[in-house]
């Protein structure tokens, strides 16, 4: 049996979609300067600095932006529990052992999110709802930004994740064949103990996976330095993988082109990336320490996955970073089954591409299935043809 455990960000989503990011009315809410707690497409802000942004409540803000309409949709969202939930879709059934490691607020969102999470394949390992507000996220998408293939903008309240800090986190976490780190920028404590949590990971002779979300904690505090990924860089030596897109690469390097942030992680200590970015190629390296040494180079998004988005798009473009970790997630897995001595990060990657481009075929990050199955099986036909067009 393989376990995962995964400790970071679980929250509920409240998804609007179709909103224009160009419209008059939006635009007296875009950022002016870097950290102002204004609204950039792509990126994350918190709702209080938001609110202070703006200068008008919230509701009056949400009314404006939506013109009055309600959500398109609720749902489980965060870069922890979104990845999670995906790879245990895609491998149950299979030896394999997804727990999740969080905390909650016992309000109303807490409790839909207990038992909305208690119905997902994931084991709830060690998730409490605690004094507090459940970590929740506004997401704005707009289908029709970057010329079509959508972009969202995120406000949050961090809220009882607050109260999830590093002596949570137990032996069992770390007897796992790979731990995995989401989103904890949006969960204070562990973020900035991550350099240790990393080390007992490895420790304990772990697979460690670090998945990152937009860090407005620390842009906000420094806006014109790096941001830090734990209490010092050693973090990285202890990274096996780390997934990141493109703006938060930029950002953790302190860099202003992908090129110097891959170079910027090489010289890490880091023994493996995958840098994405939308809609456009994603970068990947190894070092060959854990995937087989790989020199940097992008691979291309799946062109069958693109061609059907433009004849059948119902979806939005929330939680497609989430899906890629989990299917890169999925991949590592099948691989330890086959007890494979090199690990192939272009096949990890594979299944990264096309977990993240069928995201866009429904609303939210989490795909919610009506058989066991049924989502690998959808995913699993555009893996076929998505290896037949890069040849590898």
């Amino acid at each position: 049996m393989i376990t995962v455990s995964g400790a970071g960000c679980c929250l509920v989503d409240v998804l609007y979609n179709n909103i224009d990011f160009n419209a008059e009315s939006f635009r007296p809410f875009l950022s002016k300067v870097r950290g102002d707690g204004g609204l950039l497409p792509g990126q994350l802000v918190f709702l209080e600095d938001f609110v202070r942004f703006a200068q008008i409540p919230f509701e009056e803000i949400l009314s404006r932006i939506t013109k009055d309409q309600s959500p398109d949709k609720i749902n489980i969202g965060g870069p922890s529990i979104v990845p999670l939930i995906h790879l245990a879709q895609l491998t149950v059934g299979e030896e394999c052992s997804v727990r999740f490691y969080g905390r909650g607020g016992s309000d109303e969102n807490g409790l839909y999110l207990q038992a909305a999470l208690k119905e997902s394949p994931v084991i709830l390992q060690d998730y409490q709802l605690v004094a507090g507000y459940t970590p929740s996220t506004f997401v704005l998408s707009d289908p029709n930004f970057d010329n079509g293939h959508g972009e969202r903008i995120f406000i949050n309240t961090i809220g009882a994740a607050n109260e999830f800090r590093p002596d949570s986190l137990k032996d069992d976490f770390f007897n796992s064949d790979i731990v995995v780190f989401g989103g904890t920028a949006l969960v204070p404590s562990i973020h900035d103990r991550l350099s240790e949590l990393l080390k007992r990971a490895r420790e304990h002779e772990a697979i460690t996976v670090v998945n990152t979300v937009f860090d407005f904690r620390n842009e906000k505090l420094n806006p014109h330095l790096k941001w830090p990924l734990g209490e010092t860089a050693d973090s990285y030596e202890h990274i096996d993988l780390l997934v990141t897109d493109h703006e938060e690469a930029l950002r953790l390097s302190g860099t202003t082109n992908t090129e110097d942030a891959c170079s910027f992680f090489i010289q890490s200590g880091l023994s493996a990336f995958v840098i994405t970015n939308g809609s456009k190629d994603v970068y990947v390296w190894s070092d060959g320490e854990l995937f087989a040494k790989l020199e940097l180079r992008t691979i291309p998004i799946s062109h069958q996955i693109y061609n059907d988005l433009k004849i059948n798009r119902v979806g939005d473009t929330t939680g497609c970073g989430d899906n890629f970790v989990g299917g890169v997630l999925y991949s590592i897995v099948e691989q330890l089954k086959r007890q494979n001595t090199e690990l192939d990060l272009l096949e990890a990657s594979a299944w990264g591409v096309v977990s993240g481009g069928f995201t866009c075929f429904y609303v939210g990050g989490m795909y919610h299935e009506t058989t066991k199955g049924e989502k690998l099986a959808k995913i699993k036909s555009y893996y076929v043809q998505y290896k037949k067009q890069v040849g590898y």
